[in-house]
């Protein structure tokens, strides 16, 4: 029975690739899995996969606290080391993230072969300085590649979960009518300076005709402000795939896992980059979604301010006045969110895996 360790910490956007990864390989493999204490991992992992922990921190730093991670990072490689001989790895697998760094230095160290994901359309730090060492690297977009010619990379596009790429209902408390469904959603770093935008343009939404499910987050002390039957405000929802394969245009930051999400659904998007992101990796995410003509780029600004509302009323101006011809600047980004969209990407990361083993 081959054996993979998957390495994938923190966020969704680490943890759910990998997690589709898992669910693409034969049922003779056998899966453990490498994780940080304290955060989403142990609550998604547990009941699927055994989760082993490591204190596993950044890359960044100056001084002292570039020396403290340097010797967290070299504790953390011993301990992964032994795990991969301990549990007789075959292969290792990581989606990225600060716990790749050790795993991709153990893997090294014991011979074991290493495949690694990079999902945004800038790699990240651990990708750019230690890539090479990784028998594989495979990115989501072909403007990662570009960046790391050293690692040979190939294109998998980045795996969804399987609820994305089934047909799924509308959820049954989203506003009923005939109206165009707006979903806002910023994730949950980004979900503040988004939302602030927004706000001013939701009350003239609903009355141009349309229904607006937001998706606030869970640090927005603005949350809830709005009490009209049109307009639901929730922090998330577990029914996000039903929401993007209804709505008529979603309004989100520009994160590689939204992205991916948002194109193997075909939602019309306009994306607000979240200016705080490492390397800006937003801002190139969302310039290669809107080369293809998948998506609408508006910058963060002030509340009030006129780009996002122009954007808005020129994409939804059809469908409000009835006139949704083959015109329809919301079929064109569709047709572009189809293009961009990879939809066998745990197919592919699998059948590597395999092949490695």
């Amino acid at each position: 029975m081959p054996t993979l360790l998957i390495a994938a910490s923190g966020t969704g956007g680490h943890l759910f690739p990998a997690l589709a990864v898992a669910d693409a390989l034969p049922s003779n493999w056998r899966v453990l899995w490498l994780g940080v204490p304290d955060r989403l991992e142990t609550e998604l992992v547990p009941a699927r996969f055994p989760l082993h922990t490591v204190r596993a921190g950044g890359l960044q730093g100056q001084g002292l606290r570039k020396l403290w991670n340097l010797l967290q990072l070299l504790a953390a490689t011993r301990v992964v080391r032994r795990l991969i001989r301990r549990e007789r790895i075959d292969v290792v697998f990581s989606s990225g993230g600060y716990i790749a760094a050790p795993t991709i230095l153990a893997a090294r160290w014991c011979g074991v072969p290493m495949l690694l994901h990079e999902s945004n359309a800038i790699p990240g730090k651990v990708t750019r300085l230690l890539g090479r060492l990784c028998r594989h690297v495979a990115v989501g977009l072909p403007q990662a590649a570009e960046q790391l010619p050293r690692c040979h990379p190939l294109v998998s596009g980045t795996p969804v979960r399987r609820a994305f790429l089934e047909p799924t209902p509308l959820p049954d408390w989203v506003p009923t009518g005939t109206g165009p469904l707006v979903l806002i959603m910023g994730g949950s770093q980004g979900a503040v300076g988004l939302n602030r935008m927004v706000r001013p343009l939701i009350e003239p939404l609903v009355n141009a005709g349309c229904r607006v499910v937001h998706l606030t987050g869970s640090n927005d002390p603005e949350a809830g402000r709005f009490q009209l039957p049109q307009v639901v405000e929730r922090q998330f929802s577990e029914e996000l795939a039903g929401l993007l394969q209804h709505a008529d245009l979603a309004i989100s930051r520009a994160g590689a896992g939204s992205l991916s999400e948002l194109a193997v659904c075909s939602t019309p998007t306009i994306l607000v980059p979240f200016p705080q992101a490492a390397d800006r990796h937003q801002d190139a995410n969302a310039i290669a979604a809107a080369e293809l003509g998948a998506a609408v780029i508006v910058w963060q600004h002030a509340p009030g301010e006129a780009a996002l509302a122009r954007a808005v009323w020129r994409l939804l101006g059809p469908r409000l006045r009835g006139a949704a011809t083959a015109a329809d600047p919301l079929l064109e980004l569709r047709a572009g969110m189809e293009r961009l969209a990879v939809r066998d990407a745990e197919q592919r990361l699998a059948q590597l895996i395999e092949a490695l083993a």
